[in-house]
């Protein structure tokens, strides 16, 4: 199973139960079939944004806020999904465009989006595509090269 299946999984257990540790949710994936470390899921919950909330019983359960934009995402946050998931990165006038992996161009998007730098005016996410609109004082060659180094290929 990818990354992206299993966070995919992550995602619909943590709608589905109220999960208030790592343990349980590593658990609640073994259960089905899915062997991973609590390292993993770690990782996991944080490239998803999970943050704890107060749930009905006043236990604190794993939730992953369904605006994700509102919460700024620290920049080691961002060097590792973009480390993990940008294979190349190109430049025309004030875009930039990234390749990733089938099915991972959102993860990146959301990670950009989320980390509230001005140079970004916007995201678009295909399947392994993501476009990236570069404010018009720095350019896309400054943007790209700046994604470069956040993702290691420079």
């Amino acid at each position: 199973m990818s990354k992206a299946q299993r966070q995919h999984r992550i995602t619909a257990l943590l709608e589905g139960h109220a999960v208030t540790s790592q343990a349980q949710l590593t658990a609640l994936l073994e259960a089905e079939g899915l062997d991973t470390t609590q390292a993993t899921v770690s990782r996991d919950l944080d490239d998803l944004g999970a943050i704890k909330v107060r749930g009905p019983g006043g236990e604190t359960v794993y939730a992953i806020p369904e605006h994700p934009v509102d919460r700024i995402a620290p920049e080691d946050h961002l060097r590792r999904v973009m480390s993990d998931w940008v294979a190349d990165v190109n430049h025309s006038l004030n875009l930039v465009v990234l390749r990733t992996p089938p099915g991972s161009a959102h993860v990146v998007g959301s990670a950009l989006d989320r980390a509230g730098m001005s140079q970004i005016l916007g995201t678009v996410a295909g399947d392994d595509t993501l476009i990236v609109v570069a404010a018009e004082d720095i350019g896309g060659a400054a943007l790209a090269q700046r994604l470069r180094v956040l993702a290691g290929l420079d």
